[in-house]
């Protein structure tokens, strides 16, 4: 090697060493950037007092699609989001359908499956389990075995079903096996994952590591940050303060999304669950990945 050439290589790697936390995986033609989404849960608040005006800051933010929650009652996301040219390809939806299908009043998941055709979605997210859902292997078994039978409706209606993670699914149960794991070995091929990744480090674990484990498993993700104060595992009781802009806390994104593109994701969503100023809180989020 001339040494011209080692000078550079040298000063190159001094600079990577010496920047601080960078996302230099999420430049201009990056793929999840050109398609970066968001989950309306982040904005709850502000869609229920004005729902378009809402939508339209999402869009001025630069954010490029959306996921909705509660769908199949999502008309209003939906109409707003399209309307300010963002793309509505998932949405988290009444997991009831798929969880506690034989419980009075749920909705056929067929009918959740014929909406979300009609609303062209591609992704339906079951976002939670009930405590009843969750408080032995058994009872994550038959959840597995619902979201089995589920995402093979779903395959048949071009349809990607998944599941998205909290904490509580990382808390041991019997004989130290925990629900995840349960759901890891249990769920069929046409099941997926949406990678929480601020729940998986509260966890306990490391989002990068599943992510890889799960390669081809996971469908979405969510991108959100881990307040430094906030010591995991933590299984229930979160509170509030855990939840950063991206950016502040102590989640490195660019090893997660450059694992995402070795998984196999298709989707990444940035959330975040609370927030004094949730506007903020996006454009804040964006600017980091804009920027970085």
């Amino acid at each position: 090697m001339k040494r011209r050439e080692f000078l550079a290589t040298t000063a190159a790697a001094t600079a990577l060493v010496t920047s601080p936390r960078s996302l230099l995986a999420v430049d201009d033609d990056n793929m999840y950037r050109k398609e970066i989404g968001i989950q309306l849960y982040t904005l709850r608040n502000q869609i229920n007092k004005d729902v378009k005006a809402t939508i339209k800051a999402v869009a001025d933010a630069g954010y490029k699609q959306v996921e909705c929650y509660g769908f199949p009652n999502a008309d209003a996301m939906i109409t707003a989001a399209r309307e300010n040219g963002l793309a509505t390809n998932s949405t988290h939806f009444d997991w009831d359908s798929v969880v506690n299908p034989d419980q009075k009043g749920v909705r056929p998941f067929s009918e959740v499956l014929d909406k979300a055709n009609d609303a062209g979605i591609k992704h339906l997210v079951v976002p939670y389990l009930a405590d009843k859902n969750r408080k032995t292997l058994d009872d994550y078994k038959l959840v597995c075995e619902r979201c089995n039978k589920g995402a093979e409706q779903a395959r048949q209606a071009g349809i990607q079903l998944s599941y998205h993670n909290h904490s509580f699914e990382f808390q041991p149960l019997e004989g130290g096996t925990t629900g995840y794991e349960t759901m890891i070995k249990e769920f069929s091929p046409e099941m997926h994952f949406e990678v929480d990744v601020f729940w998986i480090q509260l966890g306990g674990k490391d989002p990068v590591e599943m992510i890889r484990r799960l390669k081809g498993r996971v469908s979405q993700l969510h991108l959100k940050d881990l307040h430094k104060s906030v010591t995991a595992p933590i299984y229930a009781g979160v509170p509030q303060k855990a939840f950063e802009e991206l950016g502040d806390g102590v989640i490195d994104m660019e090893p997660i999304i450059n694992v995402a593109k070795e998984a196999d994701v298709k989707i990444c969503h940035v959330e975040q669950d609370h927030s004094p100023h949730p506007i903020k809180s996006i454009q804040q989020s964006m600017d980091y990945l804009r920027t970085l």
